[in-house]
């Protein structure tokens, strides 16, 4: 490896003439690697971004639960008094409170609007549970509340929570193999590139190896020069999506949803490491296809 880049530092004018400074293979190459990186950046953007929002949301339902109480309106009142009697005598509980109709109303206005007449419906009344850190039993909590309060149930939060889990864990690896996917377009895009360029230059390999020039010789030329082009169609890649994730509405103008997509303190870095990764992809990738190549000519 420590040679390998060694080679790629050295300047060899002589070597480089071997390798057309232009043409389609050059704005290929700088292209391809510009491109996927770009892609990249938002990959790796859009992976960060879930694991913020499902543990912001699993935060916020965590040490948390809904005790959901139905009842005829004129055992509404007494039933919550019971529930609320109840948890205050159950180990685990931090704390407990029925929310107010507004509060209600406010819960329901994203779906039927604010003008819903809370007081109207037969809605189901809602107490807020936080638990302490230890928690509490729910299966025995549901057996109190099965025995003391037949309209009211136990909602732990667990269904909320596992499917977020499930779903970021999942979009995390989606993220993951998208960038795989990504560099391993990239490499055969390269590989494609740097064959083109050998098959160009057959004639000039020929004389080289007439006048005494060893594979390793040639190939380090390919290999450098099309390692640099990757390098900086990477670097110029990354710079652009940087700038348009920065460009990327911020979380209170989107109203939440996008959660801030994007990158936030030291995660403005992680991009940074992409044109390096490119560039020791095309590395490979040029330097297996120059001495494959090199096997066929003649």
């Amino acid at each position: 490896m420590t040679a390998l880049l060694a080679q790629l530092l050295a300047t060899d004018r002589q070597a480089d003439r071997v390798v057309p400074p232009t043409g389609h293979t050059a704005w290929l190459t700088t292209f391809t690697a510009g491109a996927m990186t770009f892609l990249a950046v938002f990959a790796l953007a859009l992976s960060l971004a879930t694991g913020r929002l499902a543990a912001r949301w699993s935060e916020a339902l965590a040490n948390t639960a809904t005790i959901r109480i139905s009842a005829p309106p004129e055992q509404m009142q007494q039933q919550t008094d019971t529930v609320l009697a109840l948890l205050a005598t159950t180990p685990g509980i931090a704390s407990s409170r029925a929310l107010t109709d507004d509060e209600q109303k406010t819960l329901l206005a994203p779906w039927f609007g604010p003008d819903l007449p809370v007081e109207a419906l037969p809605l189901p009344r809602l107490i807020e549970v936080t638990e302490t850190g230890e928690g509490y039993d729910s299966e025995g909590l549901r057996q109190r509340l099965a025995a003391e309060a037949p309209g009211a149930v136990l909602d732990d939060h667990t269904r909320w929570r596992r499917p977020l889990a499930t779903a970021a864990a999942r979009l995390n690896l989606l993220a993951g193999l998208s960038i795989l996917l990504i560099g391993a377009a990239m490499a055969a895009m390269i590989t494609l590139a740097a064959n083109a360029a050998l098959a160009a230059n057959a004639q000039v390999i020929r004389v080289l190896r007439l006048v005494g020039a060893q594979d390793d010789y040639i190939a380090a030329a390919f290999v450098r020069r099309f390692t640099l082009r990757a390098l900086a169609g990477a670097a110029a890649g990354a710079a652009a999506g940087m700038i348009g994730i920065s460009l990327l509405p911020a979380v209170d103008e989107a109203g939440g949803f996008l959660t801030g997509l994007g990158f936030q303190g030291a995660g403005w870095l992680l991009p940074l490491a992409l044109p390096p990764v490119a560039g020791l992809v095309a590395l490979f990738a040029t330097r297996a296809a120059a001495f494959r190549k090199l096997r066929e000519v003649q």
